[in-house]
């Protein structure tokens, strides 16, 4: 191999790696289209279908966004369907309704970014590992959220909230906008400024970023609380979505978001990754999701095909790992 040839395909790998999921969301529309011929004949519920797959994905595309940030940082956060759920449950108690759909949105940004600072200061500064600090998020918010509802369901009586998930723009449900808003946001900070540039290096090697200079430990707390305020826009989308909240709310989420970022190319070592792959990733579950509730297949098998695509893609991400540390040796 020409000296410094694997180099010059890096760049390139992240382009193959989303042309092959566009290829798995074809066969994916194939598959449809053999188990229901009478359904993607007609071109107008297939245009609706691919908008309601987008609908589906967006709050947990929002997530995914954050999600990807403290992956590639080095971290992980199990605890972002908890901290969805506890926003979402604050943000429809009727003390915060009363000050109407802002009191809301604030109380939902608030609170979802305060317990993302939380799991980075405990990471940071509390020197805790991120699996127990984030898996003790976890049940302590849906403890919280489950002693504030009183394990009820929060009707939301904001009719502008509620709009919110039913509102189109150019035919373009008003969530998927909110995704896409986001997902350009989190692709211009992580490719476009200081901040992206240092989260990719305390995720390649954190002492290496901290003899650079950089503050690897206020870094990592923004990298959480970045997460977390995320999870508190998910929270709005999906009490929109539901009209209600409730402590049990978005269960599983980390699981997806995780999933979708890790076959999107993110390295669960930290390091790499990117926005546009895992958006891919999300929408790659949205339609299997889709697709499974089209041929009638009950949700255990769903779950185990997610499971079997996340060892697929951690597996193919180790051999190609390995791969890369051998021809960065030989060269």
């Amino acid at each position: 191999m020409e000296r410094g040839g694997w180099w010059r395909a890096i760049p390139t790998e992240s382009l193959w790696r989303n042309l092959g999921l566009v290829g798995v969301l074809v066969v994916l529309f194939v598959i449809g289209a053999i188990i229901r011929p009478d359904l993607y004949g007609d071109s107008d519920w297939v245009v609706n279908n691919m908008l309601v797959i987008l609908q589906q994905a967006a709050a947990i595309g929002v997530v995914t966004v954050g999600v990807t940030f403290v992956i590639i940082g080095g971290g992980i956060d199990l605890s972002v369907g908890a901290l969805i759920a506890l926003a979402g449950v604050w943000s429809t108690t009727l003390a915060t309704q009363s000050y109407g759909a802002g009191g809301m949105i604030f109380a939902a940004l608030a609170v979802g970014t305060v317990a993302g600072a939380l799991n980075g200061l405990l990471i940071a500064y509390g020197r805790l590992v991120p699996f127990i600090a984030t898996l003790a998020m976890l049940v302590a918010a849906r403890g919280l959220a489950a002693q504030i509802s009183g394990k009820q369901t929060q009707v939301s009586g904001d009719q502008f909230i509620n709009g919110i998930a039913t509102t189109k723009v150019a035919g373009i449900p008003m969530l998927v906008i909110i995704l896409a808003v986001a997902a350009a946001l989190g692709w211009v900070l992580l490719n476009r400024t200081t901040f992206g540039r240092r989260t990719v290096a305390i995720g390649s090697n954190a002492e290496a970023a901290r003899l650079a200079g950089i503050n690897v430990r206020r870094h990592t707390l923004l990298l959480y609380a970045l997460s977390g305020l995320c999870c508190g826009i998910a929270a709005i989308m999906l009490t929109s979505l539901a009209t209600s909240a409730q402590a049990a709310a978005a269960e599983l989420y980390e699981l997806d978001a995780i999933a979708a970022a890790i076959i999107g190319g993110t390295l669960l070592s930290g390091g790499r990754g990117t926005i546009v792959g895992s958006m891919f990733g999300v929408i790659v579950f949205s339609a299997i999701t889709n697709l499974f509730a089209i041929a009638n297949l009950p949700t255990e098998v769903q779950n185990m095909v997610k499971g079997g695509i996340i060892v697929l893609a951690v597996l193919v991400q180790q051999i190609r790992f390995r791969s890369l540390t051998t021809l960065f040796r030989k060269a």
